[in-house]
């Protein structure tokens, strides 16, 4: 019994230490920047300045098997899988496209430029210069899935529909915490918007 103990309390201090140091890191990221235009009941308009991303097309439309896959290839390139073989900082969120095939993307820190990223080691990872844009957001917590993915977008189509704002068919899963955060998770849906933002401002 006295041993049980002993492992449940040196089980308590790791798992306390690693979401302090979540926690700590969390603070230290850098992150995709946006300006908040109009606040709704359930939802938010935001503007996105123009970012550069690395990014990696995956065959499958399915979130668990997409992201952990996506995250591997990219995460092998920030941590010294490319011709330098140079550590590049983690950004957040990490951002998923909804499609038919998902694209993961890392957002590049603003340090960096295009013609000086190190080459990554492995062909199928690209980068994408993500424009300017005007989308609506939609927040959750806990472990994303597809069920809660698919359940969010509803209600963001749903709420955007009853205020008579128009959306393009351009969905992104963002996604702001390490797999091994349990407190204060955040997801968000968000979808590129058609409306002009002194339409949505009235």
């Amino acid at each position: 019994m006295k041993a049980l103990y002993i492992i449940l309390g040196i089980g308590s201090v790791i798992f306390i230490g690693t979401q302090l140091f979540a926690m700590s890191s969390q603070k230290n990221i850098e992150t995709y920047p946006y300006k908040v235009i109009k606040k709704y009941k359930n939802f938010e308009i935001r503007t996105y300045e123009a970012t550069l991303f690395t990014s990696v097309q995956l065959s499958g439309n399915k979130y668990k098997e997409s992201s952990s896959k996506g995250f591997s290839i990219l995460a092998g390139y920030i941590f010294g899988g490319n011709d330098k073989n140079e550590k590049i900082a983690m950004t957040s969120p990490v951002a998923m496209s909804l499609d038919d095939s998902m694209t993961m993307m890392f957002m590049v820190p603003k340090k960096f430029k295009k013609e000086t990223l190190p080459q990554p080691n492995q062909s199928e990872i690209k980068f994408r210069e993500e424009p300017a844009k005007t989308v609506a957001a939609i927040s959750f917590g806990g472990w994303a899935n597809d069920q809660k993915i698919a359940t969010y977008k509803q209600q963001l189509k749903a709420a955007l529909n009853a205020e008579g704002i128009k959306y393009t068919n351009r969905f992104y899963f963002l996604g702001y915490n390490a797999p091994y955060e349990v407190f204060n998770r955040k997801n968000e849906i968000i979808v590129e918007l058609e409306t002009s933002i002194p339409q949505i401002a009235r």
